[in-house]
């Protein structure tokens, strides 16, 4: 393949010296043709000289520069264009020089911004068609004042427009007005502020949405967004599921119990058939021992679907230990509150004594198992520690749902009752694996303010 031939390079100022070199050579020349014609008349050589030779100059120079302040304005042209956000245009210089080297990067960075024009663009239609179709509703309200009730509705996607105005535009209409066609219940959520559930309708027409907003600044103009996600299906499938799990849990630990209790109801009739009495006490025990076993597991279910409101009084530390010791064994590190928990005396021993027994239950050693409680600032920290397993990441972000367990005979139940039972008392529970193995189960509960000296 034939390349073309490469221009010869003259920079620009060596044509510009080039060009005033002859200009002078073509002065002198002239003054020394001159002064031989009229020899002692310098004067006249030079008046002459300046008279031929000054509009040539000007010619030549005017013919030079004037393609150089074309070149400029023209760059000032595209410049103007660039920042009006048009990168079509691209300029031309003929000559090899520096100016070459100028106009070459200005076109590359024009063919930069465009493919970042272009790709721009087709994210943002990527993006629009996203938004266009994703099943959450979305508003963006440009507020007036404090109110985003008061502001104009400045996007809204399809399902925005199906869920409020029928599939109708809402772009340029007032949030007020096209909320006074909407439910009570969304109109109440808007109006209590921040983000929430809410839901709309009755019985089996029940509907749940979730309502998510976020501030801020857009062209110097307030700006919020409105998110509204429906959830109805989603809730109804984990209901299912959860449903589905429970009678899972139950018809397994049933069978489990009443097959035994069968079993032995039948063996004990064929002993009193065939008189043989001296085993009866024997299996009656177990008989009982079973449905004992099964009281406690039903009650456990019972006790989480009908936790009651705490009701809240000075519990001092050292009596609600001292009770959980007679239980269970562990060993307490550190000195207790002065200050008594202010908690549900029986809710939060249930809740303790739970925590305690999985820790048994981890594999530690008993006298590995210990409680710490502590004062930090407002809250009370409550630790459970033990040097068990632990548990992998997995059942870590599992643990505290109701019905997971990892034992094959639990229930799940113990974790997630804790739970509840902290953040009824408006505290919560963490769980983190320790260093050097075993589980550290963290309960953050308010603290019972400490009283003044004088009071």
């Amino acid at each position: 393949m034939n390349q073309a031939p490469a221009k010869t390079r003259f920079s620009l100022v060596t044509r510009l010296s080039a060009l005033v070199g002859t200009l002078l050579a073509l002065g002198m020349l002239s003054a020394l043709g001159l002064d031989a014609l009229f020899p002692g008349r310098p004067v006249l050589v030079a008046g002459l000289c300046l008279l031929g030779l000054l509009p040539v100059a000007i010619i030549t120079l005017r013919t030079q520069v004037q393609p150089i302040l074309s070149l400029f304005r023209a760059l000032e042209g595209t410049v103007d264009s660039y920042r009006d956000g048009d990168f079509s245009f691209s300029l031309h210089w003929p000559h090899n020089d520096e100016l070459s080297d100028l106009i070459a990067a200005h076109n590359r960075l024009g063919a930069v911004l465009r493919e970042q024009r272009l790709g721009l663009a087709q994210r943002e239609l990527l993006l629009d068609s996203m938004v266009q179709n994703t099943p959450v509703a979305m508003l963006l309200v440009a507020d007036s004042n404090a109110h985003a009730q008061d502001g104009v509705i400045v996007y809204a996607n399809v399902a925005a427009r199906q869920l409020l105005s029928h599939g109708r535009k809402l772009e340029g209409h007032a949030l007020r007005a096209v909320l006074d066609e909407a439910t009570p219940a969304l109109r109440d959520a808007l109006a209590r502020g921040g983000d929430g559930l809410f839901n709309t309708g009755e019985g089996e027409n029940e509907e749940v949405y979730h309502l998510a907003r976020s501030t801020f600044n857009l062209n110097g103009r307030r700006h919020e967004l409105l998110l509204l996600r429906h959830l109805t299906v989603e809730l109804r499938r984990q209901e299912v599921q959860t449903w589905k799990k429970v009678i899972r849990v139950i018809s397994h630990e049933l069978n489990n119990s009443l097959a035994p209790l069968a079993s032995l109801a039948h063996s004990g009739a064929e002993l009193v058939r065939r008189g043989q009495v001296e085993r009866l006490p024997q299996i009656l025990s177990t008989i009982g021992e079973r449905t004992r076993h099964l009281e406690t597991f039903i009650l456990g279910y019972a006790r989480f679907a009908k936790l009651p409101s705490p009701r809240l009084e000075a519990c001092p530390w050292p009596e609600l230990v001292a009770r959980l010791a007679g239980q269970v064994d562990f060993r307490v590190e550190g000195e207790l509150p002065l200050d008594a928990a202010w908690v549900d005396a029986a809710q939060f021993e249930q809740a303790l004594l739970n925590l305690l027994k999985n820790a048994h239950e981890s594999g530690s050693k008993p006298e590995d198992v210990v409680l710490q409680v502590r004062r930090v600032q407002d809250q009370l920290r409550i630790d459970v520690l033990d040097r068990g397993s632990g548990m992998s990441e997995t059942v870590l972000t599992q643990a505290l749902v109701p019905f997971y367990s990892t034992k094959r005979s639990g229930t799940g139940l113990g974790l997630a009752l804790a739970r509840e039972i902290a953040e009824a008392h408006g505290g919560r529970i963490l769980l983190a694996n320790r260093d050097g193995g075993g589980l550290a189960v963290t309960l953050f509960l308010p603290a019972l303010p400490t009283p003044s000296p004088s009071s």
